[in-house]
Order: C-alpha cells, then sequence, then structure tokens
C-alpha cells in the first residue's frame, strides 16, 4: 500500500506540471499575438501597409516551404485549390487588419478583433440554421455593447475608420474560419502545407496590389527606408507572431485538447490592451475601460456557452 502510493505520488504531482509546460508556449503565443498589433502600428504607414505585408511574410515563407516541401508536393489539385481560396481570403483578412491598427490605437484593435469569438459561432448558426443558446446570445451582446463604449473615446461620437476595418476583419476572420471548415479538399491536408499555400497565395495578392501605382511605398524602397527599431518590429512579426505561433500551435494541438489552447489563445485581447496601455500610453478613458472590460467578459462568456453547447 505505501510502495504503490509512494509510486504514485510524483505522477499526480507531474501530471500539472507537464500541463503548464504545454500550456505556457501557447500562452506566450497569445501574448506576442496581442503585442502584434502595436508592432505593426509602430513600422506601419497608410503609405506602407501593403509594403509592410510582403516583408512581413515573404522573411518567413521559405522557411515554411523547406519544412514542409516533401508534403507540399503531394498535395493534390483540388488542396491546391482550396488552400489558395482561403489564401485569398487571409489576404484581405490582414489588409483590413494592417490598415485598420493604422488608423486606431493597438488597444481597440485587439479587442474588436476578439469579436471573432462571438461572430463565428453565430455565422455557423445561420449557415446550420441551429439556434445558438440563450446564454450564447446574451454573451454577444454584452460583447456588442462593450465595443460600442470602447470606440466612443471621451464621448458618443461616430467610431473611427480603424475601428470600423477591424470590425470588418473580424467579420473576414468569421468567413476564413467557416471557409475552412466547408471546403472538404482542405480537411484533409495537414497543417503545415495548409498554412504554407495559404501564406503564399496572400504574398502572391500583396506583391499584385504593390506593383501597382499608387498603392504607396514598394516593399524594396521600404525596407531601405527601414532603421533597426522597424527591422526588429517585422523580425517580431514574422518570426514570433507567424512561424513561432505556428508551430506551437501544431506542437500544443498534438499535446493537449484544441479547447484548451483556444482557451489559452482567447486571452489575445487582454494582452492587447495591456500593450497598447503600458507601452503606446493608450487613454481609453472611463467608457472606454468599461467598454474593455465588457468585451472580455462577453467574449469568455460567449466562448464557453459555444463550448458547453457543442458537448
Amino acid at each position: 500500500m505505501s510502495a504503490s502510493s509512494s509510486i504514485a505520488a510524483p505522477v499526480s504531482l507531474d501530471a500539472p506540471r507537464r500541463a503548464w509546460l504545454t500550456d505556457l508556449p501557447v500562452l506566450l503565443v497569445a501574448v506576442v499575438w496581442g503585442a502584434s498589433y502595436l508592432a505593426a502600428k509602430g513600422i506601419t504607414t497608410t503609405h506602407t501597409v501593403v509594403a509592410v505585408l510582403v516583408l512581413r511574410f515573404a522573411v518567413v515563407l521559405p522557411v515554411l516551404v523547406a519544412a514542409g516541401w516533401r508534403r507540399l508536393r503531394a498535395l493534390s489539385a483540388a488542396q491546391w485549390r482550396g488552400a489558395a481560396t482561403l489564401g485569398l481570403i487571409l489576404s484581405g483578412i490582414f489588409l483590413l487588419e494592417t490598415y485598420g491598427v493604422v488608423h486606431t490605437s493597438a488597444t481597440n484593435a485587439g479587442l474588436i478583433i476578439s469579436l471573432t469569438m462571438i461572430l463565428t459561432p453565430l455565422a455557423e448558426a445561420v449557415v446550420t440554421k441551429a439556434r445558438p443558446p440563450r446564454a450564447f446570445l446574451a454573451a454577444a451582446a454584452l460583447s456588442v455593447a462593450g465595443v460600442v463604449l470602447l470606440t466612443q473615446g471621451g464621448g458618443f461620437t461616430a467610431p473611427s475608420l480603424g475601428d470600423l476595418l477591424m470590425l470588418l476583419a473580424a467579420l473576414a476572420r468569421t468567413v476564413h474560419v467557416l471557409a475552412m471548415s466547408r471546403i472538404e479538399a482542405v480537411r484533409s491536408a495537414d497543417s503545415l502545407s495548409l498554412t504554407t499555400v495559404q501564406l503564399g497565395s496572400a504574398v502572391a495578392v500583396f506583391a499584385v496590389i504593390a506593383a501597382f501605382p499608387g498603392t504607396g511605398a514598394s516593399p524594396w524602397s521600404a525596407a531601405l527606408d527601414f532603421g533597426p527599431g522597424e527591422w526588429a518590429g517585422l523580425l517580431f512579426l514574422s518570426v514570433f507572431c507567424t512561424l513561432f505561433a505556428f508551430f506551437v500551435q501544431m506542437w500544443a494541438v498534438r499535446r493537449t485538447s484544441p479547447s484548451r489552447v483556444s482557451l489559452l489563445l482567447g486571452t489575445e485581447p487582454l494582452w492587447a490592451a495591456a500593450a497598447g496601455i503600458a507601452v503606446a500610453g493608450d487613454r481609453p478613458g472611463v467608457l472606454g475601460l468599461a467598454g474593455a472590460v465588457l468585451v472580455l467578459a462577453g467574449t469568455t462568456w460567449g466562448r464557453r456557452a459555444a463550448d458547453g453547447a457543442g458537448t
């Protein structure tokens, strides 16, 4: 009896430790994603949005191609088409997000984009004609009220252009998630190949846009104008917010539950708000802070209500 208990005790103590060893890298992904809005705002202007997007993904794409070359060659034509379609949607998401963060605060950007967690189940309910639970609808209303307060600043005015663009980006993210779940061909594709083709398609879109006159600085001229600070921001977005984040997600999902990963990644808006307030000096005011609390509470409640309905 005593021998068995002495053997069992370390196992029970090690299990939570192993869980946290998996959770901490995922939480770090949420932190860097939250900080990505501030980083993008620091290196991007209206004149350099497309150039920065080309540079951001051109840096990381060769690494993904080299890592998954064999699996890329094994993709079928239907899988290539499906992944490329998702890449076109992804390019729209990044354009909306990057232009949006130029025209609003990093705090607003991170919190408004978190509405994707509410919009996706609502859109899925429309498509499947399944009524969402009342708790989820209440959480959605709470989140919307939070966004209204958040975007008002010192008084009730029209939302800024950046706020509206971030809201459109949240809608585009919803379309991307639904398309990913409904394009039959991509369901059997491995995650690395799927992500590589999507990012490659997005870079192609950005490169085509950059080639047209009047779309801002070229990637080459933007790169030449970058100083050490801008290059540090670009490498942070490329290496940590894209490459590191992608591999951590693949690693973590194989070692813990997708719902646990989703819950940890759902803290992204909290880190975005913290970075905006602590580093950028964002001052959302009393109404803005109340709105931020409502958005965080609503998205957390809504995610749990949706998970509960799906079990």
